[in-house]
């Protein structure tokens, strides 16, 4: 009977017109109590990760290497938490946005550079350096959604400057 009416009102023409991205995103969304859990979880074990990996810092020989690790990763959770809100295509196309593209790009290639500066380079200076720069890039990034606040504080810079 669903099949009937669907056909009768012409929904299946609209089903056949979408693309295979817009089929999956329907066939996958999830309700909105599923999304807040999901992005709780997430967010909760990106912090730990976060707080974990400044309490592994000072342990001898490989605490620094721990604290890459669990610090890259905890952001990526913490990023990944917020496409439970939102949906994962969305939240793609937001970072590409031309507000935030460039901060996107830095934070995602100084989450790449991090780990590449700990474990193939072995250069843990550069490891920390790219830590600061996940630091201020991920900030910046999370402040593009927040209306007008990153013009603010570029007309403050501007004045401490002055």
């Amino acid at each position: 009977m669903d099949k009937l009416k669907s056909v009768l009102s012409g929904e299946e023409a609209r089903r056949d017109d979408q693309n295979i991205i817009q089929q999956m995103n329907q066939a996958s969304t999830l309700g909105w109590g599923t999304r807040i859990k999901g992005f709780i979880a997430c967010f909760v074990v990106g912090a730990a990760c976060t707080v974990l990996a400044v309490c592994v810092l000072f342990l001898p020989k490989i605490g620094i290497t721990l604290f890459i690790v669990f610090y890259t990763f905890g952001n990526i959770c913490a990023l990944c938490s917020t496409m439970f809100l939102m949906g994962p295509m969305k939240q793609l196309k937001r970072m590409c946005d031309k507000t935030r593209a460039l901060a996107t790009t830095i934070m995602l290639t100084c989450l790449v550079l991090t780990l590449c500066a700990a474990f193939w380079w072995k250069n843990f200076g550069l490891a920390l350096l790219f830590v600061i720069l996940q630091v201020l890039s991920f900030t910046w990034y999370s402040l593009s959604y927040i209306p007008c606040v990153r013009e603010a504080i570029m007309r403050m810079l501007a004045m401490c400057i002055k």
